[in-house]
């Protein structure tokens, strides 16, 4: 019932920006923190940016600090990641999910930067 869809990725060359989004469903989505993933072929799942429930708190991976903002509307039930400075090194598959009770994951949208 729990079901999240990502949407937003493509192919966009370095130093290019992409505005994911992620709608969710199946839950009271404005008592929930949330949380952007990503993941490569071969590595685990890794910690991309965090929200609180009410958006007014964030927290960030050391890999994307200044270059990636993290935010929700709750009105939507959507969160979103505008990602801006954008490296090779964040092709990814990109998942959202809640910060706790993460059972449930979509389809993730894929992320590809390269020239």
């Amino acid at each position: 019932q729990v079901q999240f869809v990502e949407s937003g990725g493509g192919l966009v060359q370095p130093g290019g920006s992409l505005r994911l989004s992620c709608v969710a469903s199946g839950f009271t989505f404005s008592l929930y923190a949330m949380t952007w993933y990503r993941q490569v072929p071969g590595k685990e799942r890794e910690f991309v940016a965090g929200i609180s429930s009410g958006g007014d708190s964030t927290n960030y991976a050391d890999s994307a600090k200044g270059r990636f903002t993290i935010s929700r509307d709750n009105a939507k039930n959507t969160m979103y990641l505008q990602m801006n400075s954008l490296e090779p090194e964040d092709t990814a598959v990109y998942f959202c999910n809640r910060r706790t009770s993460y059972f449930y994951w979509g389809q993730g949208t894929q992320v590809t930067v390269s020239s």
